[in-house]
């Protein structure tokens, strides 16, 4: 994992230095290890939202889980992405900075806190609170950017107001009477205001991201939420030996999962992603469907902790909705890789086997062994891949020699 800067931007780091636009064409941008941390410290939120999702399916609970699971992940998701964007294209590297990003930490690991609260009791104070940290730092960020880029100051005023007006709304919802139906409607119309703040705030001069740099940062963090489902399926079969269950179901399930994040990962990296830099606007998109691959790959690790819990006589539901748990992610997962990184560029070639195995995904729970039979299906669609590849650079190759 390149975690380093090669070729650092600035041979001395400074207390404070103007923040300005960085180039896009940087040669040497790469993810710094301060991105790295925050990335580890936020996976702990991640880590929460997977294990109470865990928790609500194995007990039955699925309405509940389903319902809270996606907004939960929603506050960990835009939090992160509007750091991930504002630092490929203003890390100044300067200590301020540094001391900035700590605050984002912070606000991380109190939305990591308040996640067991928002499933359990349908209360999101806790996590409000560290979204509202994690924002507010990043209000602090963009006035940075208004006195220090004349070009983008008025990009980064209406970015600093938005988010304060976003954050205000944020509080007072929590002021609210009523229970999680009454509130949805509040909330849906801040998220929309969320995702639109952006494509207001770029009118009078789009903010743009190395290209190259925001692909690396959004593919280590899958690695990373990848990783979190393998440690997920692995403490579950722990916690199952523990209690005396037999080795072979266990063994089942652990080598399909590996199979399955295996082949998750591979389709996920099979093509280098080129196409964020036709425009901010595609970047800008492109980010937003990034939110269905997190999300997925986390619920996995929770999909097959309740198949482990389901083969040990521990899971309150039945074996079709257990097989579920695993097949749903993996399908959301393969339509939104395809539709991100498969789409731009093969146009229908790879259309037929990638909604084709995401359909036949969604049918294993209704065999006798949906885990495996996902993974091979998985294992069959990289294959795929593999072939087609291989004849695409071959013809390349024959229309190169002509």
């Amino acid at each position: 994992m390149s975690g380093t800067v090669s070729h650092p931007r600035y041979p001395v780091r400074a207390w404070y230095r103007p923040m300005v636009a960085r180039p896009t064409d940087e040669p040497y941008r790469r993810v710094t290890p301060l991105e790295l941390l925050f990335d580890l410290c936020f996976v702990a939120a991640v880590r929460q939202a997977a294990d109470r999702l865990h928790h609500n399916l194995g007990e039955a609970d699925i309405g509940h889980g389903i319902g809270l699971y996606p907004a939960v992940f929603f506050a960990i998701w835009w939090a992160w992405m509007n750091f991930t964007t504002f630092a490929s294209a203003y890390d100044p590297e300067d200590d301020v900075y540094r001391l900035t990003t700590l605050v984002q930490i912070a606000g991380a690991l109190v939305i990591a806190g308040g996640v067991p609260r928002a499933f359990d009791r349908g209360d999101f104070s806790v996590i409000t609170y560290g979204y509202v940290i994690m924002r507010l730092a990043m209000v602090a960020q963009w006035l940075r950017v208004a006195r220090s880029d004349p070009e983008r100051r008025a990009t980064a005023l209406r970015y600093a107001v938005g988010v304060i007006v976003l954050q205000a709304a944020w509080i007072a919802r929590l002021a609210l009477p009523g229970g999680w139906h009454w509130l949805l409607p509040g909330f849906l119309a801040i998220v929309l205001g969320e995702l639109l703040l952006p494509f207001w705030a770029r009118r009078p001069a789009p903010i743009i991201w190395h290209p190259r740099h925001i692909t690396e940062r959004y593919g280590l963090f899958t690695i990373i939420v990848l990783g979190e489902s393998v440690l997920a399926a692995s403490l579950a079969v722990q916690t199952a030996f523990d209690r005396g269950t037999k080795a072979s179901p266990l063994l089942s399930i652990a080598g399909a999962g590996i199979v399955i994040v295996f082949a998750m990962w591979w389709l996920y990296f099979d093509r280098p992603v080129q196409h964020l830099a036709a425009s901010p606007r595609v970047a800008l998109l492109w980010g937003y469907g990034q939110y269905l691959i997190f999300a997925s790959a986390a619920a996995l690790g929770a999909g097959l902790a309740v198949d482990v819990d389901y083969q040990t006589g521990t899971a309150h539901l039945g074996r079709v909705a257990a097989g579920y748990a695993v097949a749903a992610p993996v399908a959301v997962y393969l339509l939104a890789v395809w539709t991100l990184h498969i789409r731009p560029y093969e146009q229908l070639k790879m259309t037929v086997p990638y909604w084709a195995t995401a359909a036949l995904v969604l049918l294993t729970p209704l065999t006798p062994a949906p885990s495996r039979l996902t993974a091979l299906l998985l294992a069959t669609l990289v294959a795929t891949t593999v072939v087609a590849t291989r004849r695409r650079q071959g013809a390349a190759r024959t229309a190169t020699d002509h």
